[in-house]
């Protein structure tokens, strides 16, 4: 019994005089933190979406406190707000960026893109990516399992039946670009949302020569360049058979939109429907006085 009572009280004795040892270590090696981390992140939205690059707003919070500047931080989801709180707490100033959303280029719906076979598989497009193009001729486009909106924390995206593309929710997109990120097959772009969330935007990443990506899909983007040909602002380039806008330099007047033979480019949010014979009108009779100039 003895033996047991010194046994127990060699074991609490060590066990006091190893925490004590830890303490001790543990006050001498502390390593401070700034203050300010706290305070940054008690106003940050809380999302740990990773949307900003780093592993959370924690993360976030001790980069920002410890760069010179706030040039390479920005939160999509609390937005320029946001940002214009860390920034008091900083003592920085921070550059107003233009809000973005995320936006579905493909337009491949089930009526634009037969199905040539069927996936009997797991239902994930990353799983569906690896083992072969899709369930159509268009090895670009969406492949419809949705793992864009299982990844979207904010319940922006969700799949239509009838189309079997995603749709996002304009009203609830954070731009965080986890949609983006889940995507395999890079159809899901942030762009601008645009003056009054009107943008206008080629909904194809197809790459493939036109008569191929034609057959494939209805409403692909052939590459022939009349949109580039038309834009008078230098907005629209074609890039490996595929043509793209760039939004800062789009005045959004829809001119592409009505010219596209193939119906590829989209145009959202805009108050009235697309009017294309007026819109060609104009377009001809531009082209018919610069002639008239030329010739002159």
């Amino acid at each position: 019994m003895t033996g047991i009572i010194w046994t127990i009280a060699v074991l609490a004795g060590l066990g006091l005089i190893l925490a004590l040892l830890l303490f001790l270590l543990a006050k001498k090696f502390k390593v401070e933190e700034d203050p300010r981390i706290d305070e940054v992140e008690k106003v940050m939205p809380g999302a740990n979406c990773g949307g900003c690059g780093f592993a959370g707003c924690r993360a976030f919070a001790d980069s920002a406190v410890k760069a010179p500047n706030l040039d390479n931080h920005y939160c999509p989801v609390g937005g320029n707000d946001v940002m214009k709180q860390v920034a008091a707490i900083l003592g920085y100033e921070v550059k107003e960026k233009a809000p973005e959303v995320a936006v579905v280029r493909c337009n491949g719906t089930c009526a634009n893109r037969p199905r040539t076979n069927t996936y009997d598989g797991v239902q994930s497009c990353k799983v569906k990516a690896a083992l072969y193009a899709g369930d159509t001729a268009c090895g670009f486009g969406c492949l419809g399992c949705g793992d864009c909106a299982a990844a979207c924390q904010f319940g922006a995206l969700s799949m239509d039946p009838e189309t079997g593309l995603p749709v996002v929710d304009e009203q609830k997109c954070t731009a965080c670009g986890a949609c983006v990120k889940a995507c395999p097959k890079s159809i899901i772009e942030l762009r601008p949302k645009g003056p009054r969330g009107m943008k206008v935007f080629v909904s194809c990443v197809n790459k493939d020569k036109g008569p191929v990506a034609k057959k494939a899909c209805a409403a692909a983007c052939i590459g022939c360049g009349i949109c580039a040909k038309t834009c008078t602002h230098d907005a629209i380039v074609v890039e490996g058979n595929v043509a793209y806008i760039d939004s800062s330099k789009c005045k959004l007047c829809r001119e592409c939109e009505a010219m596209c033979p193939t119906g590829s480019i989209i145009g959202l949010n805009f108050p009235k429907p697309l009017d294309k014979e007026t819109i060609k009108a104009r377009i001809a009779e531009r082209n018919k006085k610069a002639k008239e100039v030329a010739n002159a």
